[in-house]
Order: structure tokens, then C-alpha cells, then sequence
């Protein structure tokens, strides 16, 4: 479940200070084209979801600002729901409940945890992690809320020198604001 650009950017999409790394000015991005069609998107595929798959750096991310926003239709979902972190410099126990650390082969963690779940495991934000998963086929379904935007420069969704997979298109909606909401699944 990923926020891209047009031209595939998904670095900091939730706030201005959210990704500034490698001076990335542009960040909040997201914030201004999401909706009730957005929303609902968002929260239906996490109550839907077999548990959460973060790597560190969004897991932190998140966990600091959401269990900030009190009001947020958001907090109680990510604070119930399973959480599967990937680091190598955490250490547990984990600040947020429900929070596992993995660790070692994360290909092989992720193949364990599929195999084993309950439900589909959804993996919010975590580009680098997504980019290690990616060429070992382990990504089941991409949802994408497509923002009507360029921004020209930031960290890709889809790294340049990546396989080549080719989806297909199984259920996207259009949202007030512009936002394409699509979700994708591999081909064959």
C-alpha cells in the first residue's frame, strides 16, 4: 500500500518534514489529494490485513506520528494489527505493540511468514524493503493510490536497474481529488 507520484516518486508523501534524505524538499505531498475514497481505502485494507510489514525506517515513522494524532482513524488499526519489523539495528522489545523483530535473511523471513499467516501481509511505505522483495516474486498485490503529480526528483517506488514484472490491473477507483486508487497483482 504505497502513495507514488506519476513519475513513481514515494518519498515523503505524508508530511514536509516526513524524507528529507538527499535534500528531498517536496515531502507532504500526498497529504492535500486524499479524500473519503483514499480513507476508506487505506482502512479497509488494513482490517483486512494478515499483519503489517515495515522496514525500520517507516516503521519509526509511523509509530511517531500516528500514536501522536489522537483523533487519527488511523491509530487503532496500526496499533492492533500484527507488526513484522526489518532491521538490522533495533533491538527488541519493540516500542509499539504487537511489533516482532526480523532479522537475518529477510527473503526467507518473508517466505516463513506468508506461508505461515493468516491473511495477506501488507507492506506500508518500505521501498527498500519492497526492492528486496521484488525480484524473489514475494509481493502478491500492489495498491497504489496514484497521485495526478510530478515531482520530478525523490526516492522511486520501482528502482531503474529492477526486474521486470508485468501486473495486471484487477480493481482501481478514482478518488474526488484525482487520486487513482489501483490495485495490481502479477501477471500469471
Amino acid at each position: 500500500m504505497n502513495h507514488v507520484t506519476l513519475d513513481g516518486v514515494m518519498q515523503g508523501p505524508g508530511r514536509p518534514d516526513e524524507d528529507r534524505r538527499g535534500g528531498f524538499e517536496h515531502g507532504g505531498w500526498a497529504t492535500p489529494r486524499s479524500d473519503a475514497v483514499v480513507g476508506r481505502a487505506m482502512g479497509m485494507r488494513m482490517a483486512s490485513s494478515g499483519g503489517l510489514l515495515f522496514g525500520r525506517r517507516t516503521y519509526e515513522d509511523l509509530l511517531s506520528h500516528w500514536n501522536s494524532v489522537p483523533e487519527s482513524p488511523f491509530a487503532e488499526p496500526l496499533n492492533g494489527a500484527q507488526k513484522w519489523v526489518v532491521s538490522t539495528t533495533l533491538e527488541e522489545p519493540l516500542p509499539w505493540p504487537n511489533s516482532t523483530l526480523v532479522r537475518g535473511d529477510v527473503v526467507e523471513a518473508v517466505r516463513r511468514l506468508k506461508a505461515d499467516g493468516d491473511g495477506d501481509l501488507g507492506v506500508m511505505g518500505s521501498g527498500q524493503l519492497i526492492r528486496t522483495l521484488l525480484p524473489h516474486g514475494l509481493i502478491d498485490e500492489y495498491l497504489l493510490f496514484i497521485h495526478p503529480l510530478v515531482l520530478g526528483s525523490g526516492r522511486r517506488l520501482f528502482p531503474e536497474d529492477g526486474p521486470t514484472v508485468d501486473l495486471e490491473l484487477t480493481e482501481a477507483v478514482t478518488a474526488t481529488t484525482g487520486v487513482l486508487v489501483a490495485s495490481y497483482r502479477p501477471a500469471g
